[in-house]
């Protein structure tokens, strides 16, 4: 059963030549006839999700681990406007979205028929591109010519489009065969790539102080096996982040630990004559301060898509693979004698051992807890973290080297995290640990509304009654506006658990924490949520006091 429709059919057959396996659809009339061609379509997979928002973010999630496009497919009218966050978060992380909303004909936009908005190019801040069908069988060769661009783009440019298509009444008409479009003679172009070491080899071969900034990053063990060739050249100091997922023992993986007391002659001595910056978005507030203050002579940043200026300084955009960048500079570059990376491998020493004698004698908190689930998460997991302060949290700890770490970083919203999580664990063999704050996990609650969610999925909630951030942040607690930052509540997600068929457990201090973190990650018929409620009063105060002493 296939929708009768030709420009259903067409939209389905492009995503199938296209290799789109996975359509994530949101119920609604409009999108009928899309709905009957994907979901009897062999080679794809159709899922549904109601929340068109958490379709958005779900749909993310599949494509974050899959590296490949992932398609979502709703009805017209605002139904359109809640996939805009995960569109945002795709663009500015990089990952293939294929938007494909149903819409009204022309003739019915703007004159009081129900349902209807003005959709197309509804995206155009934050779309890479937007093709906007013709339901007339005289634009056959147009709609292909923008479906090919469309779906192409996506690939290549690894990003979210969009793609509009307007149907008019009726919708449910059916055919027992799909028409053959041939996308056959589309090839993916590649632009070449080129390195110019002429110029970049005597500047890097002539400085002391050479910095590689790392942020955030698929897994990839090519990459891996490059830098592990610059830890061994002393006038390099590679800084990584969670999610790098680069792991190394002469690597800096805490930031924020090494340079949060760091003075002005100490700050002087850090930065570098050339930092080298690679992967998406760099969560340490400090080390944009420090950069943007300590400017390097020289920035490069390598990367195959976009340009970022990050720090004000960006002297060359090295439009390659960093591996083929690093690479290439490794045959080239001669053994500088410095003392930089040794000096700051000694503090980051001095710093671990401080962290330990703080933690070991930390009461119960936020950060306490953080660093017990940490621990406790299994190997080759992979762990997905929400944003606000779970994320600062991981940066202050070593992470098992064998976990796959993930967080929207694109706009750092917590409107989607819980969704983008649970479209990762079903994408995944592996299983996933989700960690959140209480806001982000309450604003996000209808992700669990989704009967994709594998039995192996984890979620632990640290629950601190309202917006921690907002107690750590200098500001929000000196105006007479203080609960609007924090948002104090009461809310438990005990009854929600029960709603959406979730083992559910409940922590309220630290030996109850401890003994409970084995059986939570056991097999279950069920995924489960661990809630652990910390004491809003003191949080701030620990992680204060931690910078103080570390």
């Amino acid at each position: 059963m296939y929708p009768k429709k030709e420009l259903a059919q067409l939209v389905v057959s492009a995503c199938n030549q296209f290799n789109i396996d996975t359509v994530v659809i949101s119920p609604g009339s409009r999108n009928a006839p899309l709905t009957v061609g994907f979901s009897n379509h062999p080679a794809i997979n159709a899922l549904s999700v109601v929340d068109e928002r958490c379709a958005a973010f779900f749909a993310m999630g599949i494509a974050q681990q899959k590296q490949q496009p992932v398609a979502i497919v709703c009805s017209s009218g605002s139904a359109l406007l809640n996939y805009y966050p995960a569109i945002a978060e795709a663009f500015y992380s990089n990952i293939p979205l294929v938007v494909i909303s149903a819409d009204r004909p022309k003739h019915l936009i703007d004159i009081g028929d129900g349902q209807t908005i003005r959709q197309e190019n509804v995206f155009e801040n934050h779309i890479l591109f937007s093709a906007n069908l013709i339901e007339e069988e005289s634009q056959l060769k147009n709609n292909i010519s923008l479906l090919i661009e469309a779906l192409q783009t996506s690939i290549t440019q690894k990003g979210p489009v969009h793609i509009n298509v307007p149907f008019d009444e009726p919708l449910y008409e059916t055919v027992e065969e799909l028409t053959f479009f041939d996308f056959s003679s589309v090839i993916a172009s590649k632009k070449k790539q080129f390195v110019d070491l002429d110029k970049l080899l005597p500047i890097w071969n002539s400085t002391t102080k050479k910095m590689i900034l790392v942020g955030s990053h698929f897994p990839d063990t090519e990459l891996q096996k490059i830098l592990n060739v610059y830890a061994e050249d002393t006038s390099v100091l590679v800084l990584t982040e969670t999610t790098s997922n680069i792991y190394h023992p002469k690597f800096i993986n805490s930031i924020d630990k090494l340079i949060s007391k760091l003075t002005e002659e100490e700050y002087k001595e850090l930065q570098p004559e050339v930092l080298v910056t690679l992967g998406g978005m760099v969560i340490s507030k400090r080390i944009k301060q420090f950069l943007r203050k300590l400017q390097p002579k020289h920035h490069w940043h390598v990367d195959e898509l976009k340009a970022m200026d990050t720090y004000h300084c960006l002297s060359e955009f090295l439009q390659v693979k960093p591996v083929t960048l690093l690479t290439s500079l490794s045959k080239g570059k001669k053994n500088v004698e410095s003392s930089y990376q040794h000096a700051w491998l000694q503090e980051k020493e001095l710093r671990a051992v401080k962290h330990e004698e703080y933690l070991k004698d930390c009461e119960y908190s936020d950060l306490k807890s953080f660093e017990i689930i940490l621990e406790s998460i299994p190997n080759a997991s992979q762990v997905q973290i929400s944003n606000s302060s779970i994320i600062r949290y991981s940066q202050l700890f070593d992470v098992n080297p064998t976990l796959r770490v993930f967080c929207n970083r694109g706009t750092s919203g917590i409107d989607g995290s819980t969704s983008t999580a649970v479209g990762a664990a079903h994408a995944s063999k592996n299983q996933t640990v989700f960690i959140t704050g209480d806001l982000s996990f309450f604003y996000d609650s209808n992700a669990l509304w989704n009967t994709n969610i594998p039995k192996n999925f984890r979620i632990i909630i640290l629950n601190n009654a309202g917006g921690g951030i907002f107690r750590y942040i200098p500001g929000p607690l000196t105006t007479n506006a203080a609960r609007y930052f924090e948002t104090p509540h009461d809310l438990t997600a005990e009854h929600l658990s029960k709603t959406y068929g979730f083992e559910y457990v409940q922590i309220k201090d630290l030996k109850n924490l401890q003994s409970s973190l084995t059986s939570f990650y056991a097999e279950s018929n069920q995924p489960k949520i661990m809630e652990v409620f910390t004491p809003k009063e003191i949080n701030d105060v620990v992680l204060k006091n931690y910078f103080k002493n570390v």
